[in-house]
């Protein structure tokens, strides 16, 4: 059951390469510099926790094989706040950098509020692990 969060891990992460070579090479001169900041900061984010997920995601298939393990709750949770994590963070600071739409900036703290809560679900859980 817990195998979506380690095959979302390593999805982001072919995602992040791949919006990596984009920005090296695609959007070279094709951003402002502010933009570009957004952008850089989008992939490093995105690349980061999405060998977070990974990890996180074959820590959640041990504890799942595990009988009656309270680890497996905590890091479901924080799967899933990965997930919505690098959605929102990334997600509104790529659009914010090709779209210049400033006010998605609003939204990008949540995301970072998601980043945050699923490494402290990761730690409880991996506290719990038996």
């Amino acid at each position: 059951m817990t195998q979506w969060i380690l095959v979302c891990g390593a999805l982001f992460g072919a995602v992040a390469v791949g919006t990596g070579a984009f920005g090296a090479h695609a959007l070279q001169g094709a951003l402002s510099d502010q933009a570009r900041g957004w952008y850089d900061t989008a992939v490093t984010y995105h690349a980061g926790h999405a060998l977070a997920l990974v990890a996180c995601g074959l820590t959640a298939m041990h504890a799942s094989s595990l009988p009656h393990n309270p680890a497996h709750g905590w890091l479901t949770g924080s799967g899933i706040c990965f997930v919505l994590g690098i959605i929102v963070f990334s997600g509104s600071l790529y659009t914010m950098a090709f779209t210049g739409i400033t006010k998605l900036g609003m939204i990008t703290p949540i995301g970072g509020l998601f980043l945050i809560i699923a490494w402290l679900c990761l730690a409880i859980g991996a506290s719990k692990l038996k």
